[in-house]
């Protein structure tokens, strides 16, 4: 009888996120706020019926009552955070928080299927940012002086790297994490910042120059430290952050060129880059060695097929850290390659929707920050994707907020906190616009009476 459960259980699943998945892209338009808000309850209403059926298809297969427990803590949290927002933040895109809700249950479901103790300490992890994160909204639209911080910005990102390369011990090839803390995450933040503050003010050569030069500080100094996934994220975000500020094509050209000459460089230079990209060619060449992790991936997409094989049916444990770098394939196993696009999709939504903030945004400070932060975000689910499918090499990468990841789960939610204030901003932008418009439209028709009164 559970094995019936569990393989029907899998296409409600689907269907549940091909619906969300929709929705998505359904809200993307200007609706009436009625309309609006009856698609949004129902999103909520998809996303919660998706998590009972999950959790309850892992308790049944696992017998294990942490699985309730777990389920528990986390509808609370959504709860909490669905309530407060709509408390304190009356204009907030709740959109963009349905959706950070819905990639964060398909993680906690993957990681309570892999092992409870890790989805407990991820939702942990995700509640603390959260609480924090209430708070940035509030202070982007008040701290006026943020633009203003510019070699502070670059100050701290440059130190806290170096610390990085100086003091951390070698993981996975790589030099990572200092006190189990991954400031490379942290810093993508201060990077985007200190560029637009940088080129809002002055988009001329020289100051091209100098983010270069700062650009470049940056990703050499994670190039050495052999984090080359967190190095193309950076210099992703520095090409569309010149480009959008200079208008220039020729930049992003120059740019484009650069790190294809970087890139060969590293690939003589480093032996670590030189087994990735091995292993990316042909896996089966070197399966026993550095080719078993994306082998492994691959079968574990393939055998999922377009359906899945069903919630704890598939051998995700047997992909290497699959919980971080290759949770997607994990999640193709067992929910299926349709599931997978939807997954794909719903991430592609939230760049468009931090796209459309950021053009509609008249402050080039912030305009720059959003197409940073949404950069930096697209680019990163492309990276942990594109390495698990073999599209391109591994890069280590994590899937924001899916993968498990204190800091990258952290960074991530101060990242969306950011985006909503941003849009709050923008908001507020239209209020003033469109009073601007009533007191002159006002005054016009004044005018007008008072003409009409005189020739009479």
């Amino acid at each position: 009888m559970i094995n019936v459960i569990v393989e029907l259980s899998k296409y409600v699943i689907l269907t549940l996120m091909i619906i969300y998945t929709f929705y998505c892209f359904y809200m993307v338009r200007r609706q009436r706020a009625g309309s609006q808000s009856e698609s949004l309850n129902k999103q909520l209403m998809l996303i919660f019926l998706m998590d009972f059926v999950a959790f309850g298809v892992i308790f049944l297969k696992t017998m294990d009552p942490r699985v309730i427990v777990f389920f528990g803590e986390m509808m609370a949290f959504f709860a909490a955070i669905q309530v407060l927002y709509r408390i304190f933040y009356k204009k907030a895109s709740m959109l963009l928080l349905n959706n950070m809700c819905m990639l964060l249950s398909v993680g906690f479901i993957m990681l309570c299927r892999l092992k409870v103790s890790t989805a407990s300490r991820q939702l942990l992890f995700v509640a603390g940012a959260s609480a924090l994160a209430l708070a940035v909204p509030v202070m982007i639209r008040k701290m006026k002086f943020l633009r203003r911080l510019t070699w502070l910005y670059a100050g701290v990102g440059v130190v806290l790297l170096a610390a990085v390369f100086v003091l951390a011990r070698t993981s996975y090839g790589a030099k990572l994490s200092l006190f189990g803390v991954q400031p490379s995450e942290a810093i993508k933040i201060t990077f985007v910042f200190f560029m637009a503050a940088l080129l809002s003010r002055d988009n001329s050569f020289r100051s091209i120059v100098t983010a270069t030069a700062v650009a470049g500080l940056h990703v050499g100094i994670l190039v050495l430290s052999r984090d080359l996934g967190s190095a193309v994220v950076f210099f992703a975000a520095y090409l569309v952050m010149v480009y959008v500020a200079s208008k220039n094509a020729w930049y992003l050209l120059l740019g484009l060129g650069g790190g294809s000459a970087a890139s060969v460089a590293a690939y003589h230079l480093f032996g670590h880059v030189r087994q990735r990209v091995t292993a990316w060619r042909d896996p089966m060449a070197v399966y026993q060695n550095e080719g078993y992790q994306i082998v492994q991936s691959l079968f574990a997409i393939g055998t999922g097929g377009w359906f899945g094989m069903g919630l704890c049916q598939g051998s995700p444990q047997i992909i290497p850290v699959v919980e971080n770098d290759f949770i997607f394939s994990a999640i193709c196993e067992e929910m299926g390659g349709i599931f997978g696009i939807c997954l794909i999709l719903v991430c592609m939504s939230f760049f468009l929707m931090i796209v459309n903030i950021a053009i509609q945004i008249k402050n080039p400070f912030y305009k720059l920050t959003a197409l940073g932060l949404g950069t930096e975000y697209a680019f990163q689910v492309f990276l942990t994707i594109g390495g698990a499918t073999k599209f391109i090499p591994m890069t280590g990468i994590t899937l924001p907020l899916v993968s498990y990841g204190g800091s990258s789960a952290v960074s991530t939610i101060l990242m969306l906190s950011i985006i909503q204030g941003l849009y709050i901003l923008r908001e507020d932008e239209d209020e003033e616009f469109e009073r601007r418009r009533k007191a002159l439209a006002q005054r016009a028709r004044e005018r007008a009476r008072f003409e009409r009164g005189e020739r009479y």
